[in-house]
């Protein structure tokens, strides 16, 4: 079964960056980061989610990204489908931080559940055939609105949204332009999908590629 092995967020001081991801998230190799100045402007066209079990742990984290030096896209609140916020990085990824609990269970940890990334396309259907044709199985499906694919054993996962839909969530306008600053690494490509989104063989992760803490 494929599996996405790990993200890599490119930015433009890999260091710098390390050391906020270490404070406000304490990810492991799910998350590298490299260097680059590539242009980008506006919505880079993803968000990524962390998962939690209940609202005192989407809080905590929340409150050490913004401390670590985050801005609040999306103040932390109830909704129809669980508890969240959405948050910025300094290097202008977006995260989001949920959980599908309203009500606290226990004391807050800093466990986080699952890691999914969200792409947001400009034709969902035909996105969806693209990975499809290379080997990916679908786990849900709404029309042409939003698609899960089966990452059961996966470090990370994968849905796709539109593009409007996702910068809605996310609070940002749905313009941008430039490199979405994103690699996936998987045991599937490298191949680049319809909206620009580079997958990279697991093993092209080189050494120059750092961890969350630069190491």
């Amino acid at each position: 079964m494929t599996r996405i092995e790990s993200i890599t967020l490119e930015v433009p001081d890999p260091a710098t960056a390390g050391s906020f991801y270490t404070a406000a998230f304490d990810l492991g190799p799910e998350l590298s980061l490299r260097g680059s100045q590539e242009p980008t402007a506006g919505f880079r066209g993803f968000t990524v989610s962390l998962i939690v079990s209940q609202p005192a742990d989407a809080n905590g984290l929340i409150d050490t990204a913004l401390d670590a030096g985050a801005t609040v896209l999306k103040p932390a609140t109830k909704s129809l489908w669980g508890y969240g916020g959405v948050i910025q990085a300094p290097d202008g990824t977006i995260w989001q931080v949920t959980t599908s609990s309203k009500k606290d269970t226990g004391p807050a940890t800093r466990k986080i559940d699952d890691i999914v990334l969200l792409l947001g396309v400009f034709d969902v259907a035909a996105t969806k055939q693209f990975y499809v044709d290379r080997g990916l199985k679908v786990a849900k499906s709404f029309g042409r609105k939003y698609v899960e694919f089966d990452f059961a054993s996966s470090p990370i996962k994968l849905a796709l949204n539109g593009r409007l839909s996702l910068a809605k969530v996310a609070g940002v306008p749905a313009d941008g332009s430039g490199s979405h600053r994103l690699a996936i690494n998987a045991d599937v490509g490298p191949f680049t999908d319809p909206d620009g989104f580079s997958w990279e063989d697991t093993s092209a992760v080189h050494p120059s590629d750092t961890g969350p803490g630069g190491q």
